[in-house]
């Protein structure tokens, strides 16, 4: 039994979408972050310090880590992460062509070799047997993507570790409070690396980055490389590279963390709502929504669908012309990209991967998007396919964080 509550289509006449809005998130804590910048400029410390110190204790421990080490990105995160690993020019480090180009490209920084395999098709991350077959002599690390907030299946990738000692880098710049069996990403390999960047789920007013360890010689050597190698007094033991976190940036960051559950919480109850609905709609045949894995919790740094039968070019184009934010994440595999054309790919070789890039639309997700606009994002999607739009709500469904494959 069902609920029906019809509505006409009526996309032109509102008001636009957007496919993120930080400015509704900042609304709701303005006044703490302006005390926190203030707070700072009061200090006068802007790089490290206080700040930074006391967001690494926090970040810490809501991953239950035992170390957290601010850097100035995400992706110096990954690269001083696989220096502190050990990983040298000319050494193979696996991870998957299906994500943000700096989980490769900070491999080729460090001289060594992306070897990039498959990705699962429901998850969008590695598949685990692509990684054991492409483990050789020459591997020096695995690095997984949680991508979109969901997290890689690890348990294989901890065999694989275990057998052949090779350290796991966790690229977890869409995933933080994402969590597999009970466990936090951070903590789901030797260091986990975050992306602070405005946009994420945690997004500072900048660049930013954190990397998290429990190994205490590791956490060390990371909070050396990032300045300049230095153990203090200028004795430069390596060299390293000038990557701190700012003080503001803490500050702010600090702010967010507070309200980062609910708003992972606001996240999901929308990816429940554009599950029901697209159901509901009957929509299902064409967009595929995301799913959700066992014994995990998804964090939806993005809500990524699967456009099915060459439909979605004229979707986006249907949204767009209404205003309606929609996004490809990624509309070319790294595998592909003319920069890697060295590493000797040609299409065809990771089918998954060139097919989700040929598939995949990304809809609003962030916390505050009103319901309305929500709705308005399912009736467009109905109106492209020239389908009539009826708000119908099931009486029950299930939870999105228990949608399985």
């Amino acid at each position: 039994m069902s609920v029906s509550h019809p509505r006409a289509a009526s996309a032109e006449s509102c008001e636009p979408v957007p496919f993120i809005d930080l400015v509704a998130q900042y609304q709701t804590i303005k006044e703490e972050v302006k005390s926190a910048v203030d707070r700072c400029f009061e200090s006068q410390t802007f790089i490290l310090g206080d700040e930074v110190a006391a967001l690494e204790t926090e970040i810490a421990a809501y991953c239950d880590s035992q170390y957290a080490i601010g850097c100035a990105s995400g992706t110096d995160a990954l690269i001083l992460a696989l220096l502190a690993a050990g990983v040298k020019p000319g050494d193979e480090v696996i991870t998957s062509p299906f994500t943000f180009f700096a989980s490769a490209g900070a491999i080729h920084r460090v001289g060594a070799i992306p070897v990039l395999v498959d990705i699962e098709p429901d998850s969008f991350n590695l598949d685990p047997e692509k990684v054991e077959q492409a483990i050789t002599s020459r591997t020096a690390a695995i690095m997984p993507v949680h991508i979109f907030g969901q997290c890689a299946e690890m348990e294989p990738l901890w065999r694989m570790s275990a057998a052949h000692d090779i350290p796991i880098i966790e690229d977890s710049a869409q995933a933080i409070g994402a969590e597999y069996r009970g466990r936090r990403t951070g903590v789901l390999g030797t260091i986990g690396c975050f992306s602070f960047f405005p946009t994420k789920n945690l997004g500072g007013a900048g660049d930013g980055g954190i990397m998290t360890t429990d190994d205490p010689d590791l956490a060390a050597r990371l909070k050396r490389l990032r300045v300049h190698g230095d153990l203090g007094g200028y004795n430069h033991v390596e060299v390293g590279f000038n990557s701190r976190l700012d003080a503001l940036q803490a500050a702010v960051l600090r702010v967010k963390l507070r309200h980062l559950d609910a708003w992972t919480e606001g996240r999901a109850r929308n990816a429940e709502r554009y599950c029901q609905l697209i159901e509901a709609n009957g929509l299902s045949d064409v967009v595929k929504v995301p799913a959700i894995l066992p014994d995990r919790r998804h964090v939806f740094n993005q809500f990524t669908t699967r456009v099915v039968g060459g439909q979605r070019e004229k979707i986006m184009k249907s949204l767009k012309e209404s205003q309606i934010g929609c996004a490809v994440y990624y509309p070319i595999p790294l595998h592909l990209q003319k920069c890697f054309a060295y590493l000797g790919y040609q299409p065809g070789d990771l089918p998954e991967a060139e097919r989700a890039c040929a598939e995949v639309m990304s809809l609003p997700i962030y916390t505050e998007l009103p319901a309305a606009h929500l709705e308005r994002v399912v009736e467009g999607i109905s109106k492209a396919l020239g389908r009539q739009a009826n708000l119908v709500f099931p009486k029950a469904a299930a939870p999105a964080q228990r949608r399985a494959a």
